[in-house]
């Protein structure tokens, strides 16, 4: 495993539990508003935590941790991420993963061996926008779409979430993805905060006037969407 990082205490990142976040190194995506800009594009010269430092802290922290979240980067680059869960588990922590939904077959390999109990997937945008927001040019969508509906029709927890930008998305992104994804159980929009780290500086959040417009947009066909990080 590439770490790159350790959120010792998180009331955030997995809801409900008192939990830690794992930052793994490396992307597939080049989202131009990645707020972990570093984990992206200069792993390289990211400081990086020895795996066996990563299971120590987490022993120490037995009994007042509830939880692990796995995010990046995306995790699920890593041939090694079902060894390491494996080793996080043994020690009596669920896990919540944080996954751009890419490489459907580990997502599904994960659940399917009880090696992850959450899983929240990023919603780059409706996919006709998918490209621009993913900063690739040809983002895998059927492998993003599988991983949606393995979630969509399993048993697994989870939750879908879009950072919103006022610059690159528009109300018809949310009527797209409100189709996409109808009948979905959780949905959430997140403010995007500008920062030194983004890929691409010039980017602003939307007004929470803003957010729940495209909120009302999702919940025609989402029964639960909720909003993060701007005062509601």
């Amino acid at each position: 495993m590439i770490i790159c990082g350790l959120n010792k205490t998180t009331l955030l990142d997995y809801p409900g539990k008192v939990a830690c976040t794992v930052f793994t190194g490396g992307c597939n995506y080049r989202c131009p508003f990645c707020q972990n800009g570093g984990l992206v594009t200069d792993v390289q010269s990211q400081p990086q935590i020895p795996e066996d430092e990563i299971l120590s802290f987490l022993k120490k922290r037995q009994g007042i941790l509830e939880g692990v979240c796995i995010t990046g980067g995306e995790p699920t680059l890593h041939p090694d991420l079902p060894d390491f869960l494996e080793k996080i588990h043994a020690l009596g922590y669920p896990v919540k993963l944080d996954t751009n939904g890419t490489h459907p077959q580990m997502v599904r390999m994960l659940a399917e061996n009880g090696l992850i109990e959450k899983v929240a997937m990023d919603i780059k945008a409706s996919p006709a926008n998918y490209s621009k927001l993913a900063g690739v040019p040809d983002p895998d969508l059927e492998a993003v779409r599988e991983t949606a509906a393995c979630l969509l029709h399993g048993d697994l927890d989870y939750e879908f979430r879009t950072t919103v930008i006022r610059e690159l998305h528009t109300a018809e992104d949310f009527e797209a993805i409100g189709e996409w994804l109808s009948g979905a159980k959780e949905y959430y929009l997140q403010e995007y905060r500008d920062s030194d780290m983004v890929l691409v500086s010039g980017y602003s959040g939307c007004t929470l006037e803003e957010m729940e417009f495209y909120q009302r947009i999702l919940q025609k066909t989402i029964s639960t969407v909720g909003i993060r990080g701007i005062d509601v």
